[in-house]
């Protein structure tokens, strides 16, 4: 794997995470340091949740000052920015999430493949790392988890994690377009508002 792609897409998702984790707590009317924390929590959340799993050290992302600064970075960006330009950024939620959902599921995934996991530990790994972090942000938030919503969404993070460790996808160009995939079916759930099949047990009681 080419590290410099890694760090790409721990950059992407970073950016995208670390900025919605931020809108969301000052939609909450959090002060600064709620801002920040919620920020930070929805940028790592993800990662923390897939070390635990898998066994690697949780440790190792507070060495990693580069994604600290950027998200630091971006929450404070973010926060600082005329409110006008915030309302444009909610309507492209769905979108910035998109982002961070897709790049934190292949950097999940490419994570680990270096860890030599099988298959399976590999699209856990893209699924936790591409949810865990906004699954925290909503619950701190009080909110129902995005990927508990009618949309389908972690679905593609899953699909990033089979395409990385069955179909071997790994070179640059390969990444870069299984990223431009996942954010546009994710779209396009949002859109056409796919649904996973369910079953409604209240309307059975009694």
């Amino acid at each position: 794997m080419d590290w410099d792609v890694f760090q790409l897409f721990s950059l992407i998702g970073t950016i995208a995470f670390a900025a919605s984790g931020a809108i969301v707590a000052m939609e909450e009317d959090y002060d600064i340091l709620g801002v920040i924390v919620l920020g930070l929590v929805t940028a790592f959340g993800g990662g923390v949740v897939r070390n635990l799993l898998i066994g690697a050290p949780v440790a190792t992302l507070w060495n990693e000052s580069l994604f600290l600064n950027t998200a630091l970075g971006s929450i404070i960006v973010m926060f600082l920015l005329p409110m006008k330009w915030i309302h444009h950024w909610k309507r492209a939620e769905a979108f910035f999430d998109a982002i961070g959902l897709a790049a934190f599921a292949i950097q999940g995934a490419l994570y680990a493949v270096e860890a030599n996991l099988p298959i399976n530990a590999v699209m856990v790994a893209a699924m936790l790392t591409g949810i865990g972090g906004g699954m925290i942000r909503d619950m701190m938030a009080g909110r129902k988890p995005l990927v508990l919503r009618d949309e389908i969404y972690a679905v593609w993070a899953l699909a990033a994690g089979f395409a990385i460790g069955m179909v071997n996808v790994r070179s640059t160009w390969e990444l870069l377009i299984l990223f431009g995939i996942i954010v546009t079916f994710r779209m396009l759930s949002v859109h056409y508002k796919w649904k996973l099949p369910r079953r409604a047990l209240r309307k059975h009681r009694g």
